[in-house]
């Protein structure tokens, strides 16, 4: 294949960073994780979310339209964990539901983002990983992280509801839609090789994976 630009995307717990290590590691294609890069509007967000809820998104929001700018200049198949398109419409979305930011602020987010989306150029495929509150839930006291003690059940199911709307409007590139309740591609091989597979295959049109228990091994 040609170098390619996928993106594996989700809520929170669901096994981003798990499946785009074990894809890259298959494939030879490259991992592309978010740079470290403290946000210098993080600590005064965390006291004043509604003074600097706006300031903060701007900041993500920059740093990830300069990832997919440097993506395009690998030589390989590049697989992103996360994207741009999430940070907006999921992320900044749900912080202007909750109040956090003005209506003032977000027309001036949501201008901006379009703006710079139409120099950016497209990804040729979303992986979308989709699960339940319950498990996503289960996998986040699973992998122990101080910072994610805080995160609620209702919490989750806004990001997911957000993460549906903007999956079934999304149209800039085909979308393979993986059932991470289902599926463990961690453990088991034949869940990871069906991904593989379906990952490989032409990225046109938009293909959910069908799930049947008993035909992969369990």
């Amino acid at each position: 294949m040609n170098q390619k630009h996928v993106i594996v995307a989700g809520n929170i717990g669901v096994g981003k960073t798990s499946l785009v290590s074990l894809l890259s590691a298959r494939l030879d294609w490259e991992p592309y994780f978010e740079p470290e890069a403290a946000n210098p509007y993080l600590a005064d967000f965390y006291q004043d979310m509604t003074g600097w809820a706006f300031h903060s998104q701007v900041f993500f929001l920059s740093r990830r339209l300069k990832s997919h700018h440097e993506i395009k200049h690998f030589s390989r198949t590049v697989l992103q964990d996360r994207s741009v398109y999430e940070d907006a419409e999921v992320f900044a979305r749900n912080l202007h539901l909750k109040g956090f930011i003005n209506q003032r602020d977000y027309s001036t987010y949501c201008d901006l983002y379009r703006t710079l989306l139409e120099f950016l150029p497209h990804p040729d495929l979303v992986i979308y990983l989709r699960a339940s509150v319950p498990t996503l839930m289960k996998r986040i006291r699973q992998r122990g992280r101080d910072y994610e003690k805080t995160i609620t059940f209702e919490y989750l199911e806004e990001v997911n509801d957000l993460y549906e709307k903007w999956i079934n409007e999304f149209t800039l590139c085909p979308v393979l839609t993986i059932p991470a309740d289902s599926m463990d591609f961690v453990e088991k091989e034949d869940h990871l090789n069906l991904i593989m597979q379906k990952v490989q295959e032409k990225l046109t049109g938009k293909e959910i994976v069908v799930f049947f228990p008993d035909e992969i091994g369990q």
